[in-house]
């Protein structure tokens, strides 16, 4: 498969690239290798290029999910729900993931942190709807003890329910105690995941939240965040997940896009990351990963985070400017 995926690109992006040729080569057939290297049974490897994600509470949104051609939809409990808002988002997201028809696109749900308090509503919830979601994101996650946590309310939540295949597990690095403890992460589950039915697909560098819990200010080209952004992928791969980089905060800046997205993918990433601004509507949801990285130098194949509906709630008002940065408004 490697093989048939390394020929692919190999048509699809053009000699004259230069140095992303042999990049693109690598990360296509790294990510077939790397993704079976995990433990767990062997599923079907999906890139996430285009992660939208929505507001859980919102069910005119969500419905919307339906007709937008992205890797991974991600009906949201955490960040994108208010705390006044979560039932009705733990109401309407077991019956979305039973009527809403996606096609090709994965339907992955985002619960909230284990450190909130508010992760065991979510787990009762969605581990007992008559669809069960094919992908599980956690945010914020710090040690070791919120894994085991989180592994053993998810066999309890669900019951001895047999499942047809293991549910995709994809974690979040945060905070400053989330990287520094990165490695014991992902080891602990490796060691807890398979027997619970779950298998780690994928680590998302939550970069905003992350200088946060330093006091580093963001800037555009993202120095303050190499060390970490290389330490997340070297562990990250080292393991045989998905990496997907930080957002870029400054979407209408195509340039400093571009050269972001070439140094992660350079770095080893798997995908990258945008700020979501303002856009009319609908229609305009693919820019960002089509026509923005457009080039005639391959940067088109280059996978991307994408975004989501609504704006942000005002749960954490001190942390409004990041929390808003999965959200955009039409």
């Amino acid at each position: 498969m490697a093989a048939h995926i390394t020929t692919a690109v190999k048509r699809f992006v053009p000699r004259e690239s230069g140095w992303l040729l042999p990049t693109a080569w690598q990360l296509y057939t790294e990510a077939w290798r790397q993704h079976h290297h995990s433990a767990g049974p062997l599923l079907r490897y999906i890139p996430r290029r285009a992660v939208l994600y929505c507001p859980g509470n919102d069910e005119r949104k969500l419905r919307k999910l339906a007709s937008l051609d992205v890797d991974c939809a991600v009906l949201d409990c955490e960040d994108g729900v208010a705390l006044s808002k979560k039932t009705e988002a733990r109401e309407n997201i077991p019956r979305m993931l039973a009527e809403l028809d996606m096609g090709r696109t994965e339907k992955c749900v985002r619960v909230n942190s284990v450190s909130s308090g508010l992760i065991e509503d979510d787990l009762q919830v969605i581990l007992q709807a008559e669809v069960l979601p094919p992908a599980i994101m956690l945010p914020k996650v710090e040690d070791t003890q919120e894994v085991q946590w989180f592994v053993d309310r998810f066999q309890h939540n669900l019951k001895g329910r047999p499942l047809t295949e293991s549910i995709r597990l994809l974690t979040f690095v945060e905070t400053a105690m989330g990287l520094l403890n990165f490695k014991a992460v992902c080891e602990e589950i490796r060691r807890l995941a398979p027997k619970a039915g779950l298998h780690h697909d994928g680590v998302v560098f939550g970069s905003d939240d992350f200088c946060a819990s330093i006091g580093a200010t963001r800037t555009k080209d993202a120095r303050e965040l190499l060390y970490a952004r290389q330490k997340v992928v070297v562990t990250t791969k080292a393991f045989g997940l998905q990496a997907i980089d930080l957002v870029y905060i400054d979407y209408k800046d195509v340039e400093g896009l571009r050269q972001q997205a070439r140094e992660g993918a350079l770095m080893g990433f798997t995908a990258g990351g945008l700020y979501k601004g303002q856009v009319a509507g609908p229609g305009s949801c693919g820019c960002p990963w089509t026509t923005l990285l457009s080039s005639p130098t391959g940067l088109e194949w280059l996978p991307v985070l994408g975004w989501g509906f609504g704006p942000a709630p005002s749960l954490y008002p001190h942390r409004c400017y990041r929390a808003t940065r999965y959200y955009v408004s039409f």
